[in-house]
This record gives C-alpha cells, structure tokens and sequence, in this order.
C-alpha cells in the first residue's frame, strides 16, 4: 500500500508541474502580443503587457474563467481543438506550438499532416552524404525520407526501389526474405521497435491505416502484432548481400532536435576480431 501510495502521489506532483508549467507558458506568451497589433482598440490603459485574459479567450471561443483556470494552474484539461485554438491567438510558431501540445500532454492534429508536407531540412541531406557507411532518414510511419549512397546499396529493393516504408518492405517484400538472415526473426524485432517508437501516435489515422493494412495482406505481421512485444530500436542487424556477402552492422539512431517527427538512422559496420583480441 505504501508504495501505491507513493506512486499515485508521484504522479499527481507530475501533474500538477505540468499543469504549471501550461499556465506560466500561456501567461508569458499572452504578455507579449501588442494589442494594437491584432488590431485591438487601446481602451483604458493596462496594468500589464499584452493581452488580457478575456480577450485571448473571446479569441479561443472560451470562457474567461475557463481559461483563467488553464492560466493558474488548475487541474483542468485543455482539448488539442482547444489547444490548436490557443496556439492560432497566442500567434505560437511550429516549435511553441509542439511545446504547448508536449506539456499539456496532447497530440497535436495537425502535426502528422505538417510533417508529411514538409521537406526533408537540406542540412540533413548534407549531412547523410557525408557519412560514411549507410544512414537514411526516417519518418514516423518509418517511410525513408532521404538516404546516402551506401543506404542505398545495402537495402536491396527498398532504398533502391519505389516502396519507402521499411515494415511494407520487411514484411511484403520478397527479396527482403532473401537479404535479411533469418528473417522472422529479424521481422518480428522490427515491428516491436516501431510499436514501441510509435507509442506516441496510438490515435494517429496514418499510423492506424498502416497497421490495418498490412494485417490484412501479411498473417505473419498479424500474428507478431497481436503479440505486443516492444523493444528499443538499434542492435544487430545482417545482411546477405547479392553482391558484397555476409555484412554485419550495429545499428543507431538519433532524433533530431528540430524536427522530431524525423529519425536518422545510422549502420556502424563491425569489423571481425581476430585471435589475438578475441
């Protein structure tokens, strides 16, 4: 019971710290809109910068002490409707925007859609062609959005072909079966890392029609996904290439910090021990 108790008055102080945090992030960017630059009339003078709180909530279509409430802390809980509304009158940019939704414990609607529109930065694809061994870029669904030449070389008939999503092509894909030792295995780790990446995104439509889909056209990915195994991307991973043979690689990854929806994804080749260091 103690230890219950001690759990549950944990998260209750999680709460409650985010709850205050949300309030002091909605007071501070309140404060620093200029009326006169929504096009508001100045009125009688203002004890304080910004906007006031009725007016960001006639703009949110909320009431003023609902949202007074979201301001103070309160233990209330805001819609991602309400939050998308908050974030168009407080003028947020994308990266405010992702920070309100992150701590007012939501995910965004819109977000999914942003990033399946934007490009991948030029930055990134700089920097994959200057890696060495084989790096690509990964969206959230895990469709490859940009990778080097030795990505290329190595992923026969996925970087190299028409089909950029790695779980259609592991599980669909019949040459994967053919270049990845021991397939099912291999197979069934994937997909337990993608579930355990893609937690965040249990509602997201996208992610749901991926999963439906290829239940539908894979019983072996039906049968692993029932199974529920989750765990974290990166290890081992082999290939029995056509052309260059037996190639053995651990695999990172990295989120990066200006977009998260985006994963690189990084294969580091193991070279062979001999005698003397084994």
């Amino acid at each position: 019971m103690a230890s219950y108790t001690g759990i549950t008055a944990t998260m209750i102080d999680r709460s409650g710290r985010q709850q205050r945090t949300l309030g002091e992030f909605l007071r501070a960017h309140r404060a620093r809109l200029s009326p006169a630059g929504l096009g508001l009339p100045a009125g009688q003078r203002r004890r304080t910068p910004g906007l006031r709180r009725e007016e960001v909530a006639q703009r949110c279509g909320l009431s003023v002490t609902w949202y007074t409430w979201l301001e103070q802390g309160r233990d209330v809980a805001a819609s991602p409707q309400t939050l998308a509304s908050l974030a168009r009158a407080l003028q947020l940019t994308p990266a405010e925007r992702a920070y309100l939704f992150q701590i007012a414990g939501r995910l965004d609607p819109d977000a999914s859609h942003a990033d399946e529109e934007a490009d991948v930065p030029p930055a990134l694809a700089d920097a994959l062609a200057s890696i060495s061994g084989p790096a690509y870029v990964l969206d959230r669904l895990w469709n490859a959005r940009a990778c080097n030449d030795a990505a290329r070389r190595l992923f026969v008939g996925w970087l190299d072909g028409d089909e950029p999503n790695l779980l259609r092509y592991v599980f669909l894909n019949p040459v994967a079966r053919r270049v990845i030792p021991d397939w099912s295995s291999r197979a069934r780790r994937v997909l337990a890392e993608f579930r355990a990446e893609s937690s965040r995104h249990l509602d997201d439509p996208a992610r749901v029609a991926l999963v439906d889909d290829l239940r539908s056209r894979s019983e072996f990915f039906a049968r692993c996904w029932d199974e529920h195994e989750v765990v974290p991307l990166g290890g081992e991973r082999a290939f029995e290439h056509p052309r260059d043979g037996r190639l053995t690689y651990e695999q990172v990854a990295f989120t990066l910090a200006s977009r998260v929806d985006l994963k690189l994804v990084m294969l580091i080749r193991r070279k062979r021990r001999t005698k003397r260091e084994a």
